[in-house]
This record gives structure tokens, C-alpha cells and sequence, in this order.
């Protein structure tokens, strides 16, 4: 029995199943099987898959009808044999050593049930500017607290980067169907049943970063429904964490934060005003909406403050204002965009 079990779902991926294939194929660590779910290719990737069986008996083919990327990969879940699972992409390359370290690492720190890595852009980070500053950030996430920390700012793995312990889908569920992107509420679901996350500090993993990749083209990756999704986790993380629930205070008083505030509140979550570093924001603006300038927050541990402002660098320029002044990430303030 293979110790771990790489899972790879697939649809219309002919131009580049071969080469995700041969990349788990060429892997230093070798005991393992290759689970591949076609969900219902009509290119000649199906055929190419039963070609690939035959070269290799440690792979395996499931063929199903196109139901979409959930139940291929639930019904993949469900056929593996190793007691841990590698998530992997039909347009995406591992790196030699990715299964290999992943494995030691788990076996290293068993108070770690899923690991991800370093990824690399495959793609043109100049043309693509916005998804290669996402990947910088990922790959600034490696310890388990600081992923836990941030868990609410956007999604903090790559998803064909992961393994995990298979134990994890009997004790917290497996993937779900909805209208929200399948593997960040899997991370949070996950975290909040108390799953400690990590990430071998190493470039494993080729992400590719291709036109009819699903998180382009796929109406759950819209922003609403990934602002909808972690608000829901984040304000049951609010009622079990926040001493001062179900009231918060927001950073950031723009239009658009106000909007996203909007469903926050729909949840239970109440928002006693607001602060941010525009003076001209500063006030009441209008009926009901209290702004004040962000100088003038009280003393840690007066109030819970959720900061919602996602421009480029403010996060780290917020986090020093923070900490100058002795508040605590995490039991202070939480960023959330």
C-alpha cells in the first residue's frame, strides 16, 4: 500500500496532463499512486490518461461524467489508499523533491495535519502583476500561526501545493459544494476545528498562472463570494475570540469597505464606527456613520478592531502602528482584507 496518494482531477487538460504526470513520475520519493479523476473530457485527455495507467501501474484513472471540480475531487478522496494525500493540478509541475520533503515534514511534526510550500509563478509576473504579488504573499506565510493570523486576508495556500494528513477528512469533512471557492472554506473549515497548518520553506511547486485557469473563469472565485465566504468563518471566529462580541470596530471607512461591512453585519456582527487615516473621512459623513482618525485609538484591550484596508502595503505599514503601540495581532486586531 502506497504511503502517499496524489490526487489529480482533470478536465480538457490534454496540452498538459503529460507533463504534470511526469513530474510526479520523475519524484525522488517513489512510494507512491496517482489518483486521476477526468471529469468528463471531451479533448483526448481521457485516452491520454489511459495511455499514461498503462506506463505505470502505481497510476490510477476514474472516469465520471463532467460534474465539476467538488465531486471530482470528493470522488477521488474517496478511492486513495496512502494515509496521506498530495493535492495536484493537470497544468501545474512538482518539483523533484516536493513529495519527499512534504512527507518528512509531517512525519516530523505531527502536531501539523496539512503542509503546503513555496510556490513559483509560472506565468509573466510583469503582465500578471496582481497574482504575482498574491504569490509573494503566500510565500511570506510559513509558520502555523502566522497562516492562522492571516487566514481571513485571502486564502493563504496554493491549493495543488498541499498534502495532508488523510485522517482529516474523517474528522472534519471533505470538500463541499456551494457557491464559494472549494479549497479556502476547506482551510478554514479545517482551521477552525483546530487544524495547525505549516509550509516547507522551500520552491516545490510550479503554479501556473494560464487563461482558463478555474479561479479566472469560475463564478465561485468572484470577489463576493470569497469576502462572503471567510465572513462567515470570521464571525464565528468572532463570537468564540472577540471578549467584547458581537461589537467591533473596522479600519477603513471607504465606500467599498462599507459595502463589504454590509454582509459582516448580515452575520451578527455589530460595527460601532469606524477609523482610517483620511482626514477628510473623519467624523460623521453621514447619518449613523462615525469615522475617527486612526490616532485616535484607545489602549489595547479596550475594543476588538478589524482591519479591512487591502491597498498594497498598508497591512505592513498598519502593523507597525500596531505594535508601536502594544497591540497584539490576533487578540487586538485582525486583518480581514
Amino acid at each position: 500500500m502506497p504511503i502517499v496518494s496524489v490526487l489529480l482531477p482533470f478536465h480538457d487538460a490534454f496540452a498538459t496532463l503529460k507533463g504534470a504526470v511526469a513530474s510526479i513520475r520523475e519524484q525522488t520519493f517513489q512510494d507512491w499512486e496517482l489518483i486521476l479523476v477526468d471529469d468528463g473530457s471531451t479533448d483526448g485527455s481521457r485516452d491520454l490518461a489511459r495511455y499514461l495507467t498503462l506506463r505505470d501501474s502505481r497510476i490510477h484513472l476514474i472516469e465520471m461524467s463532467h460534474k465539476g471540480i467538488v465531486d471530482a475531487l470528493n470522488t477521488g478522496l474517496k478511492a486513495v489508499s496512502g494515509d496521506f494525500v498530495a493535492r495536484m493540478d493537470a497544468d501545474d509541475l512538482c518539483f523533484p523533491e516536493r513529495l519527499a520533503r512534504q512527507f518528512a515534514f509531517l512525519k516530523e511534526h505531527p502536531d501539523i495535519g496539512l503542509v503546503s510550500c513555496l510556490v513559483q509563478h509560472g506565468g509573466d509576473s510583469d503582465a500578471q502583476q496582481g497574482y504575482a504579488e498574491y504569490i509573494r504573499w503566500i510565500n511570506e506565510l510559513v509558520e502555523p500561526d502566522a497562516i492562522s493570523l492571516q487566514r481571513f486576508v485571502e486564502s493563504p495556500f496554493a491549493h495543488p501545493s498541499v498534502m495532508f494528513r488523510r485522517e482529516l477528512i474523517e474528522k472534519h469533512g471533505s470538500y463541499m459544494n456551494g457557491d464559494f471557492p472549494e479549497d479556502y472554506d476547506l482551510w478554514l473549515r479545517w482551521m477552525q476545528g483546530g487544524v495547525r497548518m505549516a509550509k516547507v520553506q522551500e520552491v516545490l511547486l510550479q503554479w501556473m498562472d494560464l487563461p482558463g485557469r478555474l479561479s479566472r473563469t469560475d463564478v465561485r472565485y468572484r470577489l463576493k463570494a470569497f469576502y462572503q465566504l471567510k465572513f462567515k468563518y470570521l464571525a464565528e471566529w468572532l463570537a468564540r475570540s472577540n471578549p467584547f462580541h458581537p461589537m467591533v470596530r473596522v479600519w477603513g471607512a471607504g465606500r467599498v469597505t462599507r459595502q463589504r461591512v454590509a454582509w459582516l453585519e448580515e452575520l451578527g456582527v455589530v460595527v460601532e464606527g469606524y477609523y482610517d487615516v483620511d482626514p477628510r473621512k473623519v467624523g460623521e459623513p453621514r447619518p449613523g456613520l462615525s469615522v475617527r482618525s486612526h490616532k485616535e485609538m484607545p489602549a489595547p484591550g479596550k475594543e476588538l478592531i478589524l482591519v479591512m484596508v487591502g491597498a498594497r502595503g498598508a497591512r505592513e505599514k498598519i502593523r507597525a502602528f500596531m505594535q508601536e503601540r502594544y497591540w497584539v495581532e490576533g487578540r487586538d486586531y485582525l486583518f480581514a482584507a
